[in-house]
């Protein structure tokens, strides 16, 4: 087991190096405005991992695609145009929050032949559609709401913008938000190695059902309102952070609860405790 683990990681850290030289290649190539080549070079990596998901009939290999994305692209900016102490600022938060995320997902890695339970659902409801689901559904609708969280940051750090005092509660904001999706996964992996079945409801678990979720909304919320205050008010910037909350809403919330419904007594915890509410 720990040979396929291991091994398993080795392929997916392969697929992922090949996947950035690739998107950095079609970037690279492409003429035009510096937001849509990255759009573009962010829809040919996200085209290239699906290919290996395809290969080892995985969905999961997209898994880690959520936090490494945006590190490589504000990186890639930084590199490219330099970086004001709230472009610093910027990258760092949003790379704390991806290297905790994606060790989030190495602790839970299996192998290779383990997929999320919500790509095998779909793919047992959708039949011979789920090719196209698995495309655009698993592996572009998320890549673009990450690319509209992250494009703030991408502007923030292009335009060289400067400090503003205002920036300052965004960037807190998302900080609050990386250590509140931590310890809600911390006390997530802890109740479940004591407990085999049941409601966690310790923690942040004991007032909010999706405590991990709600830091990944506010996480963006914060990226949002400090590159906005940075630039000095482009508001439509604005857009990833209400995508990405909508994407939570309507799809993550209720997928996760109609899973967890199997269990008895779901009813009375729903109503117990509120989704994203913390007090």
């Amino acid at each position: 087991m720990k040979n396929k683990r291991g091994i398993g990681f080795l392929i997916i850290a392969a697929v992922y190096l090949l996947a950035i030289a690739f998107g950095v290649f079609v970037f690279s190539v492409l003429n035009g405005a510096y937001w849509l080549r990255l759009l573009l070079a962010d829809v040919a990596a996200t085209a290239f991992v699906f290919a290996f998901s395809v290969i080892f009939q995985n969905a999961s290999v997209y898994d880690p695609y959520w936090s490494v994305q945006p590190i490589v692209i504000l990186s890639g900016f930084a590199l490219r145009s330099g970086l004001t102490p709230i472009g610093a600022a910027l990258l760092l938060v949003v790379s704390i929050w991806g290297v905790r995320l994606t060790a989030n997902w190495a602790y839970t890695f299996r192998d290779l032949e383990h997929q999320d339970w919500r790509y095998t659902m779909l793919r047992e409801k959708t039949g011979k559609l789920y090719p196209f689901v698995n495309f655009f559904g698993i592996h572009l609708f998320p890549t673009l709401v990450v690319y509209c969280v992250t494009l703030p940051a991408v502007v923030t750090i292009e335009r060289g913008a400067a400090w503003n005092p205002l920036c300052l509660g965004g960037i807190l904001l998302s900080l609050f938000a990386t250590v509140l999706q931590g310890l809600s996964d911390w006390q997530l992996h802890r109740f479940r190695r004591t407990h085999r079945t049941g409601f966690i409801r310790e923690g942040l678990w004991k007032h909010t059902r999706h405590p991990n979720y709600l830091g990944e909304i506010l996480m963006w919320w914060g990226v949002a309102l400090a590159s906005i205050a940075a630039l000095g008010g482009v508001w439509q910037l604005l857009l990833g952070a209400v995508l990405n909350t909508a994407m939570f809403l309507i799809v993550s919330i209720p997928m996760a609860d109609k899973h967890q419904a199997r269990k008895e007594g779901f009813e009375a915890y729903k109503a117990e405790t509120h989704a994203l509410r913390l007090f």
